[in-house]
Order: structure tokens, then C-alpha cells, then sequence
């Protein structure tokens, strides 16, 4: 019994240590294959590590209209597709249906049903919501205001005149007064209406709703055929504008009116539907203004500027030279008139002698005669006064001389 048991201990000894062995060889083996699997490191020049780097860096341009849902907007129409699809879009305006009648109702409803049993394609409704812009609605409205105060005025001054001259009857100054009151209503109306609209444009949350139907058309619909581009262009144009017409029509049996876009409605359609957040900061209508579609701007021709600089130079002295003729002629009056006062005597004579002669026959020949020579003896007389005045003087100038020399 003890030597099978020591047997046994050491057959279990052994097989303990060929496990241990068989499990270090397997550890081993797997080393090595890790070892060799590993890659090997390569010395590279630095012109080969930079071109790698630059390689890892290329990537593929690819078009902004890739990632777009169409290609173009021409002719009132979105091209999609490369030309396999063209767009036409109706713009709608809502109706009250609420604040109708139970039979305006019905008459809407009846309306719609029709629109919907008419259609024979495909068609689409949108619904754009936009924050209303009340800045070019604030500058419409002062301007009309600034216009009623102008003919305000003018009616206030005319209402003045005609109560200070006295030359008008009651009932047109009553009715005068009546349309001075009138403007003056309608200007207070109008300030009232800025300032509403004023408090309302702090609220950005006042939003507006638009109502576009969309109508879709494929050139797969004409079958096999050997047209361009340009003649598919034409008849998709053609059969869009007969069906948004047939639609206008079919709706407004229920009140429902609207228009079709052209080609400047539907970038601003595509533009506020891409760009919701920057719509009123950046919108199509200012950059259309600013010109923002412009690639490149030219200055004007030489010859234009040269032609605008002569044309102000002639301008400017030919208005120096009106005001000098002006300050000459007025000069000139001045001097006329001093001649005039000069010899305003003898003018008077003239006239007095002549309007005795126009009158001969009615106050006589005699008297006449008479007084003309009065006139005349009076002028006579009035020079030899001054004439004895002037020889006084000068005796009394040679006894000063005398009394001097003595």
C-alpha cells in the first residue's frame, strides 16, 4: 500500500510539471509571434514624411449645389435634378374662416372640394413662417405723415389769409375751417399709427404666415422624344403656367386669391427657407440693394468725369458772372437815379411847359404864353441867383487876398 500510493504521488508530480512545461512553450511561441508580427520601423528622409503629411491632408471639393434641392432658378421656375424636375410655386392668401358664417363656411369647404377633385398632378403645400418686418412699413408712414403736414401748413396759412382779408363769405371760410379740421385729424392719425407700429417692432415675436402650393412637372411625362434642354425648358414653362392658372381659377371659388412667384419671389422663398435665423439681418431685398450680387464694380469712363467737371466748372461762372452783371446793372440804376435827382428841376419844367401846351385850347393862348414864360423867367431868375451868389463869393475872395497883401 505505501509504495502505490508514493506511485501515485509521482505520476501526479510529473503530469503537474508537463502541464507547467506545455504551458510556458505555448507562452513562449505566442511572444514570438507578437514580436514578429509587429511592424518594422522604416528611417525615412524628411521630404518623404512631409509629403505623407500633405497627403493625409487633400480631401475632395465638391459644389455647394450638391448639397442643395435644386440647380437653378430660371424663367419663374426651380430647375431640380440637372432639368429632370422644374417647380412652379403659388402664393395663396389666407382667409378669415373663422369670423365667417355658417354659409361662407360651407360655400369655402364646397370651394376646396372642387380645387381637390380638379387636380390631375401632384401638388405640394407650404407653409413659410417669417417675423414681419416693420421697417420699411415705419418709412412709408413717415413719409405720408411728413406729406399731410406739409399740405397742412399750406392749408392753415390759406385759412389765415382768407380770415384776414375779408373778401371771402362765411361759407367758404366754414368750409375751409372743416378741411383744415380734417388734415389736422388725419395728420394726428398718422402719428399715432407710427408710434403703434413703432412699440410693435421691439416685439420680435410677431410672425406672419405664407401659403405656397407647389407644382411639380417631369420630362418623363412627354414620353420618349428627341427635344434639348431648351425646348423641354419651354413646354415644362408652358404646362406649369397652364396648371398654376387652372389653380388660381378652381380656388377662387372659395375666396382663396394668389398670385405666381417670378424668379425674384422664389429666391426669396429658397433664401428665408435656408436661412431662417439671418432672414431679417441679411435679407434678399438688402443684399439686392447693397448689390451684393455684383462680382466686380468698374469705375465710370474718364471722359463722362471729365464731361461732369466742365459742365460744373460752366455752371459755376456762369453764376459769377450773372451776379456781376447784376451788381452792375443795379449800379448803373443807381447812377440813373442819381442823374435823375440831379436834374429833377429842369425835368419838372419840361413837363410843366409841356402839359401847358398839351392844354392851349382850354386855358387860352395867352395864358398859355404867360405861363410859360413865367416858368421860364422863374428858371432864368433862379440861375442869376445862384450866378450873383457865385460872384459875391469871389469879390469877397479878392478882398481877403487884398487885406492879406497890405
Amino acid at each position: 500500500m505505501p509504495s502505490e500510493n508514493f506511485l501515485t504521488t509521482a505520476i501526479i508530480i510529473c503530469g503537474v510539471i508537463a502541464l507547467l512545461l506545455f504551458v510556458v512553450l505555448i507562452v513562449v511561441y505566442i511572444n514570438s509571434k507578437i514580436k514578429n508580427n509587429k511592424p518594422k520601423k522604416v528611417v525615412t528622409s524628411e521630404s518623404e514624411t512631409a509629403d505623407k503629411t500633405v497627403k493625409s491632408k487633400t480631401f475632395s471639393v465638391r459644389s455647394v449645389m450638391d448639397f442643395m434641392e435644386f440647380d437653378k432658378v430660371e424663367d419663374n421656375m426651380i430647375i431640380q435634378k440637372n432639368g429632370n424636375k422644374y417647380v412652379m410655386v403659388v402664393e395663396c392668401q389666407g382667409i378669415n374662416y373663422d369670423l365667417m358664417s355658417e354659409m361662407e363656411k360651407n360655400a369655402v369647404e364646397e370651394g376646396f372640394i372642387q380645387f381637390l377633385n380638379t387636380l390631375r398632378h401632384p401638388i405640394q403645400i407650404y407653409v413659410q413662417t417669417r417675423t414681419i418686418n416693420l421697417e420699411s412699413s415705419l418709412q412709408t408712414y413717415k413719409a405720408r405723415v411728413k406729406e399731410i403736414e406739409n399740405n397742412l401748413e399750406k392749408q392753415e396759412a390759406r385759412y389765415k389769409e382768407m380770415v384776414s382779408s375779408g373778401r371771402y363769405t362765411k361759407e367758404q371760410i366754414t368750409r375751409a375751417y372743416y378741411e383744415l379740421t380734417k388734415q389736422r385729424n388725419l395728420s394726428e392719425y398718422g402719428k399715432d399709427i407710427i408710434f403703434t407700429t413703432e412699440r410693435m417692432s421691439l416685439n420680435k415675436n410677431v410672425l406672419n404666415q405664407r401659403y405656397y402650393i407647389v407644382v411639380p412637372y417631369y420630362p418623363e411625362e412627354l414620353g420618349q422624344n428627341d427635344f434639348d434642354k431648351e425646348e423641354i425648358k419651354n413646354l415644362a414653362f408652358s404646362e406649369l403656367y397652364t396648371r398654376c392658372q387652372s389653380i388660381l381659377r378652381t380656388l377662387s371659388a372659395c375666396e382663396v386669391n394668389g398670385r405666381i412667384l417670378n424668379s425674384n419671389d422664389l429666391i426669396d422663398l429658397l433664401y428665408v427657407a435656408y436661412n431662417r435665423d439671418e432672414q431679417e439681418v441679411f435679407g434678399l431685398n438688402k443684399a439686392l440693394a447693397a448689390r451684393y450680387d455684383d462680382m466686380y464694380s468698374t469705375a465710370p469712363d474718364v471722359l463722362d468725369k471729365k464731361m461732369r467737371a466742365l459742365d460744373a466748372k460752366i455752371e459755376q461762372e456762369a453764376f459769377n458772372k450773372a451776379n456781376e452783371k447784376v451788381i452792375e446793372a443795379q449800379s448803373a440804376k443807381e447812377k440813373a437815379l442819381q442823374r435823375k435827382e440831379k436834374n429833377m428841376e429842369s425835368l419838372v419844367d419840361r413837363m410843366a411847359q409841356l402839359i401847358i401846351e398839351q392844354n392851349r385850347q382850354m386855358i387860352g393862348s395867352d395864358i398859355a404864353d404867360e405861363a410859360i414864360d413865367r416858368v421860364k423867367n422863374e428858371k432864368n431868375n433862379e440861375n442869376k441867383q445862384e450866378g450873383g451868389t457865385e460872384d459875391n463869393d469871389k469879390e469877397t475872395r479878392k478882398r481877403r487876398r487884398k487885406t492879406k497883401t497890405a
